[in-house]
Order: structure tokens, then C-alpha cells, then sequence
């Protein structure tokens, strides 16, 4: 009679310790999953405010570096290349990277196409983005708006 209860102690024993430990994992993965997230999120919005630091560096093509100049694609190459992110220096094949994200939906940090894939900014949220736009100009702030608007191919969202 004593070995029968002590079998039922060790079965219960067995299944509240595996129980917790199911939870325990589940909870543990959950959590993983999210810190994913916010790192993915702190990823972008640390291009956006990385890329601020820029405005005024004056344009040049084939610009990858501070210290010469900025072409558009250089410019995004560089400062998500700053964050361990290593993209590409051209506008269409930046295009290639991460996922399609709607107008609708974009955040800071999103990479946002113009003119054929021939252009490309960084996404600043309310409407804004910052890019190095052309020969004779500085990297700056614009809307999203007018002829942007016009000009808008696409947006992609780049993931570590």
C-alpha cells in the first residue's frame, strides 16, 4: 500500500514538474519573441535618429562617408552599416532588402523609394524623411508629400 501512494506522490510530482516546466519555456519563448521585436523596432528607430546628425553634409556621388559626401543609397548604406546592417550601394538593390511595408504603415527608421527605384530615404515618421537628394544639394528633411508623393515606388522595413 505504501509503494502504490508513494508511486501516485511521484507521478504528481512528476506532472506539476513538467507542467511548470512547459509554462516556464513557453513564457521564456514568448518573452524571447518580444525582446525580438523591441529590437527590431529600437534597430529603426535608431537609424532614424543616428541619420539626423547628417543634415547639411553635402551631396556627392558615389558618397559613402561623412567625411566626402553623401549619394542617397551611400547615405542609407552608411548609417545602417553603423548598426551592424550591411546594405548594398544602390537604390534599387536596397529595395531587394527586408520586408514591403504599405505607406499606410510606415515607421521610423523604413526605407522609402522614389523615381524608379533610382531614390531612396530614411523614414522619420509624421510624414518626413531624410535623404541626400541631389548634385548641389545637402541631406535633409522633406514631406512625404507633392511631388515626393508623385515619385513614391515603395517602402521597405529593414530586419537584423
Amino acid at each position: 500500500m505504501r509503494t502504490k501512494w508513494s508511486l501516485i506522490l511521484v507521478a504528481a510530482f512528476v506532472i506539476t514538474f513538467a507542467s511548470f516546466a512547459t509554462s516556464t519555456a513557453s513564457a521564456a519563448m514568448a518573452a524571447g519573441k518580444e525582446r525580438v521585436q523591441r529590437k527590431k523596432a529600437s534597430l529603426a528607430a535608431d537609424a532614424a535618429a543616428y541619420a539626423h546628425q547628417f543634415v547639411g553634409l553635402r551631396y556627392r556621388y558615389g558618397g559613402t562617408s561623412p567625411r566626402t559626401g553623401f549619394d542617397c543609397s551611400g547615405f542609407v548604406m552608411y548609417v545602417y552599416g553603423k548598426l551592424g546592417i550591411a546594405l548594398p550601394h544602390n537604390a534599387a538593390a536596397q529595395f531587394r532588402h527586408g520586408l514591403s511595408v504599405p505607406r499606410s504603415a510606415l515607421r521610423p527608421g523604413d526605407l522609402v523609394f522614389f523615381s524608379g527605384l533610382g531614390h531612396v530615404g530614411i523614414y522619420l515618421g509624421r510624414g518626413r524623411f531624410i535623404h541626400s537628394p541631389r548634385t548641389g544639394e545637402s541631406v535633409r528633411i522633406d514631406n512625404l508629400s507633392g511631388g515626393w508623393a508623385r515619385a513614391f515606388d515603395g517602402a521597405r522595413r529593414v530586419v537584423a
